[in-house]
């Protein structure tokens, strides 16, 4: 079952991040420049970022399958959409559609998974999640960026869309919410009451809060790069071929894929380790980044080029010890809902970088250098937070383990 979920989800990656390798044909097909290009993934992940609540919602209320059959439906259309659109107009609104779609899919999945393993596995069953969706990731960087250079970009989207169509067949005829004899109790009925203390109670809890700062400082910096900024980066500022950039990218996900796996076994082992993880990542990708982007020649070395890229394939693993902080400190009841808050931050982020690197090129003349400097302003507050809830998550923490022990003894009548 979770297999089908995660094909789901795969695929929903492979849309996403389809943008990331056409970047530079995108700017040729619709004649625009840094900024504008910059909006189809902002929109993206402003309509991503917008809906993870109300999509959160509509897995606790509805289940994991109603929800990816509408998500499926949507992403698919929208990368279709992505194919045909004639116009700047036309293909943005593709992908708004698309970021709707996609933005139904992993809190489902990891709903899935909730219902279909046991608790204990669930850190590495969430890591497992993201590396199948660094492996859509690598379909982008790899086919979809042969397919565009030898079939064009009508074909190649309008190809790629037809993944969508399979999925969901196998979705409607296999997937099932939960295991047979395990239904979780019925739902409150819906309305705004129930919505409002489900958004409530989640956020009340500091590991929600600190989920989503985690997920808000650790994922954006590879997420921008992938999605967008590092192929132009990589190609303009440092002076690489693409085909040298793409293998770059590519290595990007291939090192997520590998410390996934680590970080959801070192996690599932050592819960203390889940913040020492997350911010190392990040201090560790922040003096990489510093290091690359003040670097005294035109371009950086080579080496250099690549210790970026490894760093940054540790980004994705970091952002999912965010929801190991949400998943404990919630019910099951509202793990849609807080897994959706979590999701958030980092799309949050992206987002808002995306935008900083389009405006600070424009108004530089291309200076990449000054442009990616604003990913140190978000880290800076990411970290700020995180260590502000790290100790409150904690305590409660304990507290919690405390009162389940108690209520677990028999006292005999």
């Amino acid at each position: 079952m979770w297999s089908v979920g995660v094909a789901v989800y795969f695929v929903a990656v492979i849309f996403r991040t389809s943008l990331g390798v056409a970047g530079l044909d995108a700017a040729d097909r619709f004649d625009v420049n840094a900024s504008a290009l910059s909006t189809f993934s902002i929109l993206q992940l402003l309509v991503y970022a917008g809906m993870q609540i109300p999509v959160g919602l509509m897995v606790d209320r509805l289940g994991t399958r109603r929800v990816l059959t509408i998500g499926v439906t949507l992403f698919t259309i929208g990368q279709l959409g992505f194919a045909l659109a004639p116009s700047y107009g036309t293909a943005l609104a593709a992908r708004a559609l698309l970021g709707c779609g996609d933005a139904m899919t992993f809190i489902a999945v990891l709903r899935l998974g909730a219902h279909w393993f046991p608790a204990r596995q669930g850190p590495l069953i969430a890591q497992f999640t993201g590396l199948f969706g660094m492996a859509g990731n690598l379909v982008s960087t790899l086919v979809i960026a042969r397919l565009l250079s030898d079939l064009g970009w009508t074909a190649t989207f309008v190809g790629s869309s037809m993944a969508g169509v399979v999925v969901l067949v196998l979705m409607l005829f296999f997937l099932k919410n939960h295991p047979e004899g395990h239904e979780p109790p019925p739902s409150e009925h819906a309305g705004a009451t129930y919505v409002r203390r489900q958004i409530a109670e989640s956020w009340r809890e500091p590991g929600t809060r600190l989920g989503l700062w985690v997920h808000f400082t650790t994922q954006f910096p590879a997420m921008v790069f992938l999605l967008l900024w590092g192929l132009p980066f990589l190609v303009e500022a440092q002076g690489q071929s693409r085909a040298t950039a793409g293998d770059l990218l590519t290595l990007i996900v291939l090192v997520n894929m590998v410390i996934g796996l680590v970080y959801g076994q070192i996690i599932a082992r050592h819960h203390a380790a889940r913040a020492p993880l997350a911010l190392g990542t990040v201090g560790v990708t922040a003096l990489v980044w510093a290091s690359t982007l003040a670097h005294p020649g035109p371009h950086a070395p080579m080496w250099l080029l690549i210790t970026l890229c490894v760093v940054l394939g540790a980004c994705g693993p970091a952002s999912m010890i965010g929801f190991d902080f949400a998943r404990p400190a919630n019910p099951p009841a509202r793990q849609g809902t807080a897994s959706g808050i979590v999701n958030m931050g980092g799309f949050v982020a992206s987002m808002t970088t995306l935008l900083a690197v389009g405006v600070l090129l424009d108004a530089t003349g291309g200076n990449y250098r000054v442009a990616f400097s604003s990913v140190f302003v978000l880290e800076a507050l990411g970290i700020v937070q995180i260590l502000r809830l790290r100790a409150r998550t904690a305590r409660r923490e304990r507290e919690r383990l405390v009162a389940s022990r108690v209520e677990a003894v028999h006292v005999p009548a």
